[in-house]
């Protein structure tokens, strides 16, 4: 029989308190008495100095706050469902398209993409007042009518997550706090997914900026903000505008750890390329090359940037000053990268600008803190090109934006991004044209709320469901036009597709403590869990759910393994093997032979023959197996 503690740990997700405290009492074990944290030893540790309490300080508070970390700290029961009839060459496919709420869903990814994720890309509702800004609206329950409330099941057997949101309006006396109630424990979540040196951006617009700072101040640490970039979105405009025209919107940027980012840079522009048009004797390694003024007018005054450049006799002086110090100067001159000149009554004196470094490296683009374009519309003229009816999603993000950010990535081919307000899928568009342009196979997880299409709306008559189906039909789209374009100079990639999956209940029982009050109800509920499957759970999706349990990607490769008598499930080379449909005695030996790190078999597969799981245990022990029962 299964261990019933054992399922309850398999089925709930990591609660981010619990791990901060097992770092904080790791890091300050003097800290903790008994298991709980004491004050007073932990302000002796830290220095009195350090601590603050009560009395005024500065700080983000608003209604509903503690119960934001709630929410945040509730383990989630669910699963992610495999759906390969929605999906593009699944075996195959790296991307992920997630069909759910993204809290659950966050959650759910949480032990095996922790630290994995190199960048995220976000647009949250802007919390205008009258866009479609839906939230949880239930912060004041308890933890037991949250936890019953989740598994409320649509007749399909999905979660039902829609029916406990609803439109926040200003009307609403707590507009604000409900927008930063629902940001938090996200945002919380994914600062955990998030690499040493990965980075996230958010979208955002003037009507919550200065709330998703100082939010963003306070989960990732103001030490880690990176930008503010101001985005110019829209050109002309403002007949009917009173005051200012407002033609910008912002993207805030944030690390997890500024100091191991390093350099953040784009891949070479193609546009600023063309500038290069001069060559001399260092062409084959460093390219052509263009000139600037080597005098500067800057308001600092530096005195060791004002000296005299001989050249042919003269002495050529700045109006003000170089750029450069005198030794450097010195070493352009003799290296022949200084191109000087008379003109008129006085001298020009210039700098070579190469196209690619000493190194033979062409020289990245920046990012710039001022954006001007893309205009908004073109993320609507992409829908248009995508759909017959242009109107299936109002105001989508230009993918030419959401790729210049994602460029940031482009010296890491293989990297995850993730997306979890994936909205049309215009990140899914941009991250598959920068694989393009880039060689590369950096990996997608895009998560979509199935928010209810009205059935008169443009999308409805459409035939879309949900929002979720847009952007899946939009990522399938994108696909379709690589593969078209494609041909043997530029061929499509072999794993070019993307895998949906749908939050779904665990397809492992929950063992509930609760409501024995009985030997009997004890023996009742012991009995309930000889098998800790569900009864019809499906292998393929028992699969997944224990791949995510046991810290494995979603696109892990796996391969299903004939040995004698049965079938097995193996990744990693055959290192970790996963025994879900059946098991006998022959299968024994050869399971050994395999020498895998870890074989996991759910209970039911030895019916209820102890002997059989007795034998697979011990002859795992002597060939130094891992070997665990669920």
């Amino acid at each position: 029989m299964s261990d019933p503690q054992n399922d309850t740990n398999l089925a709930a997700s990591p609660n981010p308190a619990d791990e901060r405290r097992a770092q904080l009492a790791a890091l300050i074990p003097e800290a903790f008495s008994e298991g709980k944290l004491d004050l007073a030893a932990l302000k002796r540790a830290l220095g009195e100095h350090v601590v603050t309490e009560g009395g005024e300080r500065y700080a983000l508070t608003w209604a509903g706050k503690n119960d934001a970390y709630k929410v945040l700290q509730t383990p989630s029961s669910a699963t992610l469902r495999p759906e390969r009839d929605k999906s593009v060459n699944f075996d195959q496919a790296q991307h992920v398209f997630i069909e759910g709420e993204n809290l659950e869903v966050l959650k759910v990814l949480q032990k095996a993409y922790f630290g994995k994720v190199k960048l995220i890309y976000i647009d949250p509702p802007y919390n205008t007042g009258s866009d479609s800004f839906i939230y949880p609206d239930r912060f004041q329950e308890s933890k037991e009518d949250y936890l019953k409330r989740i598994n409320d099941l649509a007749d399909d057997g999905t979660l039902m997550r829609e029916g406990f949101f609803r439109k926040n309006s200003k009307e609403n006396g707590h507009y604000h706090s409900n927008w930063l109630s629902m940001m938090l424990p996200r945002l919380y979540i994914t600062r955990n997914l998030l690499r040493e040196d990965g980075v996230i951006f958010v979208s955002c617009d003037d009507n919550e900026v200065h709330n998703l700072r100082c939010l963003m101040n306070e989960v990732f640490g103001e030490e880690n903000f990176i930008a503010c970039i101001a985005w110019q979105n829209v050109y002309g405009g403002g007949a009917k505008v009173k005051t200012i025209v407002a033609q910008h919107e912002y993207v805030v940027v944030f690390a997890r750890s500024k100091d191991a980012v390093g350099e953040i840079d784009l891949p070479p522009d193609p546009e600023y390329r063309k500038m290069y048009k001069e060559k001399d004797e260092k062409f084959e390694k460093r390219g052509p090359y263009f000139t600037q003024p080597l005098a500067t007018t800057s308001m600092d005054e530096r005195e060791n940037l004002r000296f005299p450049i001989t050249w042919q006799g003269n002495e050529i002086w700045p109006e003000k000053q170089w750029q450069w110090s005198q030794d450097r100067v010195k070493k352009a001159l003799a290296e022949n990268e200084l191109v000087i000149k008379k003109t008129g009554d006085g001298w020009s004196v210039r700098y070579k600008q190469y196209l690619k470094d000493e190194d033979g490296n062409e020289r990245p683009a920046k990012l710039y803190s001022v954006m001007t374009g893309p205009w908004s519309q073109a993320g609507t003229e992409e829908i248009r090109g995508f759909f017959v009816d242009g109107k299936v999603f109002p105001f989508p993000k230009p993918s030419s934006l959401i790729k210049t950010i994602l460029g940031v990535a482009w010296r890491d081919p293989n990297c995850i991004v993730l997306d979890f307000f994936a909205g049309s899928a215009p990140t899914a568009q941009a991250l598959l044209e920068l694989n393009q342009e880039i060689a590369g196979n950096r990996k997608l997880v895009a998560i979509q709320l199935p928010e209810p299409i009205e059935v008169e709306s443009p999308a409805g008559k459409a035939g879309f469901g949900t929002v979720a189906d847009i952007g899946r039909a939009r990522f399938q789209k994108v696909i379709d036009k690589i593969r078209a374009v494609s041909d043997l100079a530029n061929p499509a990639p072999e794993n070019l597709g993307f895998k949906s999956f749908l939050l779904a209940p665990s397809n492992f029982k929950q063992w509930r403590g609760d409501g024995i009050d009985t030997p009997e109800q004890l023996a009742e509920q012991m009995q309930m869990f000889a098998k800790a499957e569900k009864e019809g759970a499906a292998v393929e999706d028992m699969l997944y759910e224990l791949l995510l349990k046991f810290g494995q990607e979603l696109t892990t490769p796996i391969e299903s393994l004939e040995v004698t008598g049965g079938k097995v499930f193996a990744i990693h080379d055959r290192k970790m093997l996963f025994v879900l449909e059946s098991f006998t005695e022959a299968m024994i030996v050869p399971l050994v032979d395999i020498k895998p790190r870890e074989i996991i078999a759910i209970d039911g597969v030895f019916n209820d023959s102890d002997m059989l799981k007795t034998n697979l245990d011990l002859q795992c022990r002597d060939a130094g197996i891992r070997f665990t029962c669920l």
